[in-house]
């Protein structure tokens, strides 16, 4: 009988060793959901706008506003592309040109090097190359070729007048058949003598027109005519003007 219980007591002991001697069970921390980043809001506005405001023969300025900055809007500088066709700049494809603004986020971009007398559709992308998919603008169209051109030279100037050169060139490709040209005074000037040309003068404004032998001109040719006037500041030059006149 007490062989027996001392049998029993030893293995509870040996069991009772054994369970502190475990280790305990790892308890793991619990995994955190990350939360999904929340969708912009964009106000119901276009994020940029842009349109014509000036062509030349050769070039077009477009004035664009980034009203809206990202992930809604667009940070300059702001890429102007130009396309031959509204098909083409639906597309995104065949671009002819571009120019980029500066840093501001209203402005202007002028775009040289055109072909006179065509039209001309514009997209907008920005300065991380994101296409605007929204405004498809034009067509802005050039101006067509100028028939002639005319440039002044102040050949002497003095305290009370200055006598002028001008010379008349034909700038298209056929003959050109009576000329005239325009300016207006930036001060006090009067005309007191002109040559080789017809002038007449209204609320300052002069037009001078060819004389009777030199209005034809070959593609490529020119002539000239002379003034005298009398002023109390002589000008550094005159901005003129050139059209076909019969």
């Amino acid at each position: 009988m007490n062989r027996t219980f001392g049998v029993v007591l030893a293995t509870a002991t040996l069991t009772l060793a054994a369970g502190l001697a475990a280790p305990a069970a790892a308890q793991t921390s619990p995994t955190a959901t990350p939360s999904p980043s929340p969708t912009p809001v964009c106000p119901p506005v276009l994020p940029i706008n842009a349109l014509v405001t000036g062509t030349t023969a050769t070039s077009v300025t477009i004035t664009y506003n980034a009203f809206i900055t990202p992930p809604c809007g667009y940070d300059p500088p702001i890429t102007v592309i130009l396309f031959g066709s509204r098909d083409d700049a639906i597309q995104w494809q065949n671009p002819v040109a571009q120019g980029t603004s500066g840093p501001e986020r209203s402005g202007a971009v002028t775009i040289d090097g055109l072909t006179p007398g065509a039209e001309y559709w514009f997209r907008l992308s920005d300065a991380a190359g994101v296409r605007d998919p929204y405004v498809i603008g034009g067509p802005a169209r050039t101006a067509p070729q100028p028939l002639c051109a005319a440039t002044a030279t102040i050949d002497a100037g003095w305290g009370s007048g200055f006598v002028a050169t001008v010379t008349v060139r034909n700038t298209g490709g056929e003959r050109l058949n009576g000329w005239q040209v325009r300016w207006r005074w930036s001060g006090d000037e009067r005309l007191q003598s002109v040559w080789n040309a017809v002038t007449e003068t209204s609320a300052g404004e002069v037009t001078a027109r060819h004389a009777g032998y030199n209005g034809s001109l070959a593609p490529g040719g020119s002539t000239t005519f002379g003034l005298l006037a009398a002023t109390s500041n002589v000008p550094p030059g005159l901005a003129l003007s050139c059209e076909r006149s019969s």
